[in-house]
């Protein structure tokens, strides 16, 4: 018997390709990054960045809403998600790091490669997110750290030094928040979260003049993501956390 086309199932079809094709499309746009870099358009390539965080900050919930998943078997979503986020979040940034200043001459490459590795076993490990949507180890916030070198204009040898500590908290036992999933003050760390992002962008439009005052705005998100992160590693009871969500 044929598969039934009505109106909504057509509907339905529609929307999960739709997802399927919004989260591709952060692999094109992480390409345009990698161009602007390369061109020597820093700021734009943040722009491209910044583009990529936020395709990625909706394509899950979109797909969780229109149960992309069930309507469009035949696609791994999380599988194709990691594809994507693995070129936008690391590989797009480590290119980033080698086409700017901000590793120096011979400490782009080292640092580079470590982003790289660091981030291929973050991305392959079964327990990347914990059964209570956390993220294990350093969670590849690599353009969001090269965001912050450039912005602030830090020395290449203090650069350098952060990316080998966060390629290295790769591998420990942390738990990072997953803001949009950790069910502790869930709605509060989304709209914290936005508000964090608001004050990048408006630092991204005001480059190279007036940026400094929103990106020590967005340093009380950061404090807070520290603080709350550490929580979700020390709080009694993590171990029973500690398998991969299914």
């Amino acid at each position: 018997m044929p598969e039934n086309k009505t109106p909504v199932r057509l509907f339905e079809l529609s929307c999960a390709w739709g997802v399927h094709l919004l989260t591709a499309s952060g692999a094109v746009v992480g390409l345009f990054a990698l161009v602007a870099a390369a061109r020597g358009d820093l700021v734009v390539s943040l722009w491209w960045m910044a583009l990529t965080i936020a395709i990625d900050g909706v394509d899950g919930a979109l797909a969780r809403t229109f149960r992309v998943k069930t309507v469009v078997p035949s696609v791994d979503g999380a599988l194709l998600d990691n594809v994507v986020d693995y070129f936008t979040w690391s590989v797009v940034p480590a290119f980033f790091l080698c086409e700017s200043w901000l590793a120096g001459g011979l400490g782009r490459y080292p640092a580079a490669a470590a982003i790289l590795i660091a981030s291929g076993y973050q991305f392959a490990r079964s327990d990347a997110k914990t059964a209570d949507h956390a993220f294990s180890g350093f969670p590849s916030y690599w353009n969001i750290t090269v965001f912050y070198m450039f912005m602030l204009k830090t020395p290449p040898w203090l650069n350098v030094s952060i990316i080998l500590v966060f390629a290295v908290a790769s591998f420990l036992p942390l738990r990072c928040l997953y803001p949009s999933r950790t069910p502790h003050w869930r709605a509060f760390n989304v709209v914290f979260g936005s508000l964090w992002a608001l004050c990048l962008t408006v630092a991204l439009v005001r480059h190279p003049n007036g940026h400094v005052l929103p990106v020590r705005l967005s340093w009380v998100y950061v404090a807070y993501y520290a603080a709350f992160s550490a929580w979700l590693t020390l709080r009694p009871g993590r171990e029973s956390n500690e398998r991969a969500s299914s």
